[in-house]
């Protein structure tokens, strides 16, 4: 009785998604290569696009839309160049009080579309002392102990294997290309590994220190869960953090997300520079 039980949830979830996915492609039959997620501040990155169909999450039924005013909520599909992409103009975030699954429910959808790869960006708190406001990451690794994982509960066999290997969640050769592209344009680009809080408060200075201590470079609220699920489905993952603020107590200052909405918006054209060539080159 029990494994029907446990049989039966997995469905409805596989089910719930082909629910979604159903309204998309009644909508479009775009097949897009390269899935991106535009972090807070980032979302004029789809002006680089050649839109063919936009689908706001609040025209899908029952899905998961953002609160955040930040995001704007949305799909887009269309081009950069001859490459068909998808975008996620805003995000979902576990702090809007959405279950873990409901998060990385878009993720999942943009891999049922047809997407193979899969590009974060998020806005991020500086935990190395060396990085300063402005600057940009290159994720190379991430810790997701401190958040739920959205792989917990009964397996989606027809997604990925019940215990999928994170020992490389971020794809190498996309962190070459990226450093390559850094320095084609004169960019500098940090490395460094994210860590995930739940949010919405930030980080408290004693915790900063033991998030530290336990290797992370940035910090933020979101990205780590997209990509162990994209991971878990099969997508080739990497990621960019844009470092708008130091994080509590390396500075003293009190933290403030408008000056997250500012920075982001003061770097937003190195890293349009980076996605734009980074997408042609995959």
């Amino acid at each position: 009785m029990e494994n029907i039980q446990k049989t039966n949830v997995e469905t409805s979830a596989y089910n719930k998604l082909n629910f979604y996915l159903r309204q998309i492609q009644s909508k479009t039959d775009f097949i897009p290569e390269t899935a991106i997620v535009l972090g807070s501040g980032l979302g004029n990155f789809s002006d680089k696009v050649k839109k063919v169909c936009i689908i706001n999450y609040s025209d899908i039924e029952d899905f998961p839309i953002s609160t955040n005013k930040m995001h704007a909520g949305r799909f887009i599909f269309g081009y950069i160049e001859s490459k068909p992409v998808v975008l996620m103009d805003g995000r979902i975030h576990y702090y809007e009080g959405y279950s873990m699954e409901q998060v990385v429910t878009p993720i999942r959808i943009m891999k049922m579309l047809g997407a193979k790869n899969l590009i974060l960006t998020n806005a991020a708190g500086g935990i190395d002392s060396d990085f300063k406001p402005g600057d940009l990451m290159v994720i190379t690794d991430q810790i997701t102990s401190f958040v739920p994982s959205p792989l917990v509960g009964p397996n989606i066999e027809e997604l990925g294997t019940r215990f999928p290997d994170m020992t490389h969640v971020y794809a190498s050769d996309l962190i070459n290309k990226l450093e390559s592209i850094g320095k084609k344009y004169n960019l500098n680009l940090r490395k460094g590994v994210y860590l995930q809080t739940t949010g919405p408060n930030y980080e408290t200075p004693s915790e900063i220190r033991a998030y530290k201590i336990l290797g992370a470079n940035a910090v933020g609220m979101s990205t780590a869960c997209e990509a162990m699920v994209a991971v878990h489905c099969g997508m080739k993952v990497c990621g960019i953090s844009c470092i708008t603020n130091m994080a509590a107590g390396i500075t003293g200052q009190p933290l403030d997300d408008k000056e997250v909405v500012e920075v982001a918006a003061n770097v937003a054209d190195k890293l349009e520079t980076i996605l734009y060539n980074l997408v042609i080159e995959m």
